[in-house]
């Protein structure tokens, strides 16, 4: 989900909702520890809705265990490729396109698991 403003617990609690929303059964979700991550707000929304999710969260300072590195990777090269992005439109566009490729390619993402670093996930 691409947001432009920084992040915060209604963006996250936004997030949350679009990932529980159309799930079939309970989302374990992983997180860092941004300082919004763990803030009252969020703990309460969670709280409310311990059925649909649960949070986990990574130790300090451990990008190598944290799965959305792999993402954000592979995003980065997605993004970098093919004609150069020479406005925050098209960048935003070629985010999003790239982005929707791999949320259809679910075996890309499984990929990701399968580091050693990340083999704790699964």
């Amino acid at each position: 989900m691409p947001y432009e403003s920084n992040m915060n617990a209604n963006m996250l609690i936004k997030f949350l909702k679009r990932l529980i929303k159309d799930a079939d059964r309970k989302v374990f979700l992983i997180l860092d520890n941004l300082r919004v991550h763990h803030g009252n707000v969020i703990k309460e929304w969670v709280k409310s809705h311990k059925d649909e999710i649960e949070l986990f969260f990574l130790p300090s300072y451990s990008p190598e265990l944290n799965p959305d590195e792999y993402l954000n990777c592979h995003l980065k090269d997605g993004v970098h490729s093919g004609v150069p992005a020479r406005t925050c439109a098209q960048l935003k566009a070629k985010a999003i396109s790239h982005l929707r490729m791999i949320q259809k390619c679910p075996g890309k993402v499984r990929n990701y698991f399968k580091h050693p670093k990340i083999a704790y996930a699964v």
